[in-house]
């Protein structure tokens, strides 16, 4: 049996299991996880890559949490299926979990839109109760130039730029105030729906500074883009919207933002287009320059 053959087979029958039958099977995204539309509700998302850096069910588990908190408080998140147990669920040694179909719409978000949203997330998180380990995604970033080096993904003037980038951020962010964040709010993990704008892919949330959420929103506009109206236009809503930003956080988020996508870039794109690795050796310029 071929993949993605096996990741759908433990979909479809973790849903039989609970009494849901699947009438379609619309594949959605095909990367390391896998994406499929099951009924005209039911969205799973599968772990392909199960040999991946992220073994078992620990970050699903987190993410089920984190999304029954926003959905129960009404936040602008995609919610999880309500059929079905919130897990996370595993099938032939694959992690998944069950979402809500939502029906995307073609119009961009405003800029005020994803400033407003991201803090009414922020302030809704804040109110979540369970422990989530701090600075998780660069500690786990740092961790992982180990095995880029023995792989030789990387030069070795390159790893220790992001060594070096990476522990001096551990030192920087660990003085500000922590609180849940989404770990990962770049744009496309929000999905503009005939519901509103929603925010989704909740796996990388951890405890850390509200700036790391807000760097990472920002990010390719500001350094990549050279577009600061869109940049104002977020930081300004979000400000509107209740939050604040710490600007000393804000510069050391975006540095830590850029050397964590760089630490990843040979396990997300193993095989960079020409684009990719441009991108890749802006954000290693910049990071040498800062």
């Amino acid at each position: 049996m071929s993949r993605p053959d096996l990741p759908i087979r433990a979909a479809t029958e973790t849903v039989l299991a609970h009494g849901i039958t699947p009438d379609r099977c619309d594949i959605l995204q095909d990367s390391s996880t896998l994406v499929l539309r099951l009924t005209e509700t039911l969205v799973a998302r599968v772990v392909q890559d199960v040999d991946g850096p992220r073994q078992g069910t620990e970050w699903f588990a987190r993410e089920n949490a984190i999304a029954l908190h926003l959905t129960q408080q009404g936040a602008p998140s995609i919610p999880l299926h309500p059929d079905l147990p919130p897990g996370p669920h595993e099938h032939f040694g694959f992690p998944m979990n069950f979402w809500l179909y939502v029906t995307a719409i073609e119009a961009e978000p405003s800029p005020e839109e994803v400033g407003r949203t991201l803090q009414e997330c922020h302030a809704i998180l804040r109110s979540f109760d369970q422990p989530l380990p701090r600075l998780a995604i660069v500690t786990e970033s740092l961790a992982l130039l180990e095995p880029l080096e023995r792989r030789d993904l990387f030069p070795a003037e390159a790893l220790e730029l992001l060594r070096r980038h990476l522990t001096t951020s551990l030192e920087a962010l660990d003085r500000f105030p922590h609180q849940p964040l989404h770990g990962d709010a770049h744009l496309g993990n929000l999905m503009n729906t005939t519901s509103g704008l929603l925010w989704t892919d909740w796996e990388d949330s951890f405890a850390g500074p509200v700036e790391w959420d807000v760097a990472s929103v920002i990010w390719n506009a500001k350094l990549l883009e050279d577009d600061h109206e869109t940049v104002n236009r977020i930081l300004a809503a979000y400000r509107d919207a209740g939050g604040v930003i710490n600007e000393e956080a804000l510069h050391h988020c975006l540095i830590a933002r850029a050397a964590v996508i760089s630490a990843w870039y040979p396990i997300l794109y193993p095989r960079p287009d020409a684009e990719r690795q441009s991108k890749l050796q802006r954000r290693l310029d910049w990071l040498a320059s800062v």
